[in-house]
């Protein structure tokens, strides 16, 4: 059974190499190994398979690492794409990453419906309100998109060409009406409470919990060394990446509570 197992597995690596010769890959990176078809298509099924036992191979728990940010934010938007998008990307196998989208906005209720008000004003309220959308609408690759919108000079106007680039099987339609229904009033409500159970209460953002937890402490030691952070916490064995040095951009940058 082995045998045939290991025949198996040449046979479909020797397929990758020959189809990929004649296919053209039209999934996005981070996708490549979502399927069978997609590995093969884009000529990456040895390397997926690889990946795959490397994964199975760790036995622990990633790193929990959640985002309590604003879309708007320039301390956000740094920490964002160049220290917290770098690192997972080297890491998403031990890193877990959850993003949500709200940080010093305020909201009240008028009987019908949540009305939110944002430290950056009413662009800052809808950038959030389409990340949040985007989250809950395409989570595989939501982080992409989101990167996509952030590193751009004009967050709004990049948000339809990222999802376009990371996710083109979503409809910019169901996003808008998604950011501009019930659906999202309800996602940034629920954004509001989890920002406001943050225990000690967020005082600036970006701010950052590890394994649910946030001290002073932890929080220098993500701006500063997130890379050798998640390395040094992660309990399961480590990926080759962990043993080279990363961590280059230091941030004390914030946007503080009014």
């Amino acid at each position: 059974m082995a045998v045939m197992k290991a025949s198996m597995l040449l046979v479909l690596v020797s397929l990758s190499c020959s189809y990929a010769l004649s296919s053209s890959c039209s999934t996005s990176p981070s996708q490549w190994c979502s399927s069978l078809d997609s590995a093969i298509q884009c000529g990456v099924l040895k390397q997926c398979l690889e990946a795959n036992f490397t994964r199975a191979h760790h036995a622990a728990d990633p790193v929990q690492l959640a985002l309590y940010y604003e879309s708007l934010c320039p301390a956000c938007r740094d920490f964002l794409t160049q220290i917290l998008f770098p690192t997972w990307t080297l890491l998403q196998d031990i890193l877990t990453v959850t993003l949500v989208p709200y940080g010093n906005a305020q909201e009240i209720f008028d009987g019908k419906k949540y009305i939110f008000t944002c430290q950056h004003g009413v662009p800052e309220c809808l950038g959030n309100m389409i990340e949040t959308c985007i989250l809950n609408m395409s989570s595989s690759t939501a982080f992409q998109i989101i990167y996509c919108m952030e590193s751009s000079t004009d967050v709004i106007k990049a948000a339809k060409s990222c999802v376009e680039l990371y996710s083109p099987q979503l409809e910019w339609g169901r996003i808008m009406s998604c950011v501009n229904g019930d659906l999202g009033n309800q996602l940034m409500h629920q954004n509001a409470l989890k920002t406001k159970a943050l225990s000690p209460p967020h005082n600036f953002v970006p701010w950052v919990t590890v394994n649910g937890e946030h001290t002073d402490e932890l929080q220098q030691k993500v701006m500063s060394s997130l890379f050798t952070l998640v390395c040094n916490m992660y309990k399961g064995t480590k990926p080759a990446v962990c043993g080279v040095s990363r961590d280059a951009r230091r941030y004390r940058s914030y946007c503080y509570t009014e």
